[in-house]
């Protein structure tokens, strides 16, 4: 693992690191910001899993989500979102190849040497920082915007027992029903019988998360119609989910609105995490 760069952050560590990754067969860069407490010893951990065309970067430095976490004595882990590099098949499209993992494991050519974003997130990254950094990997929560948000919702009620809570952003509920969905899952699983469950509303009609829920979705986002956000809600109502679903009057889909958001979902996973 390479450290590319290390600040201190609200009396934190915000750190940048790069690592080759097996799981995406190239190198892969990653945030960690660590808190004051980290120091004497692991600290809980919270997750954020950025949209499309978005890097490690953009989270971390437009979200606000450090103040908060410092204040919570909580860690933040910002992955990129799609494998990189000059042999990384990729797209013309802003919303397929690098830029547009959405979390799920290829097996269609050209994507399945390098497009494995699920088994990354959820099996090789955090060994690595369990391995490496002062994070206490029995106290997780999830939360995420966008394809994030997706990658959120599906990591999270497909792991039972791996997350103390989640939470998403403007997610895409219902990417089976939607052109944000249908198109790369086509292209990365090929004929939609091999698409598996990676859908939020079809999880929670099979179940849901074993955990507290928040969801936040702007009225004037605008990939309204994109996102699904009315079958996911009707889904959480069916199942009778522990979880809240807000529509924020007059927010779109940015980081304005994130950042206006982000101390309510650390301060909703930090109940969770040190409860």
């Amino acid at each position: 693992m390479e450290t590319i760069s290390e600040n201190i952050c609200f009396g934190g560590t915000q750190g940048v690191y790069k690592h080759a990754s097996t799981a995406t067969n190239c190198d892969m860069t990653f945030a960690v910001f660590l808190p004051t407490e980290a120091r004497d010893g692991p600290v809980p951990v919270l997750w954020f899993l950025s949209g499309l065309t978005c890097t490690h970067e953009n989270a971390m430095t437009k979200a606000g989500a450090q103040a908060w976490a410092a204040e919570q004595g909580i860690a933040l882990v910002f992955p990129d979102t799609s494998p990189r590099g000059d042999g990384v098949p990729n797209d013309d499209a802003y919303d397929l190849g690098q830029g547009a993992g959405f979390y799920i494991d290829a097996t269609e050519a050209p994507w399945s040497e390098h497009f494995k974003m699920w088994s990354y997130i959820a099996t090789e990254l955090p060994a690595l920082l369990g391995e490496n950094f002062p994070l206490d990997m029995d106290r997780q929560s999830i939360t995420g915007h966008s394809m994030g948000g997706h990658g959120a919702l599906t990591l999270a009620m497909s792991l039972p027992g791996r997350f103390r809570s989640v939470s998403a952003f403007a997610p895409i509920c219902n990417p089976t029903a939607s052109d944000w969905g249908r198109k790369q899952f086509a292209a990365y699983w090929g004929d939609e019988a091999n698409w598996g469950p990676h859908d939020a509303t079809l999880l929670m009609q099979d179940g849901g998360f074993d955990g507290p829920m928040l969801i936040d979705t702007g009225t004037d986002d605008q990939f309204w119609d994109l996102l699904g956000t009315t079958a996911l809600a009707a889904a959480m109502t069916d199942a009778r989910q522990n979880g809240l679903l807000r529509l924020q009057k007059g927010y779109d889909h940015s980081y304005f609105f994130i950042s206006t958001f982000m101390e309510d979902h650390v301060s909703f996973h930090a109940e969770a995490l040190w409860a």
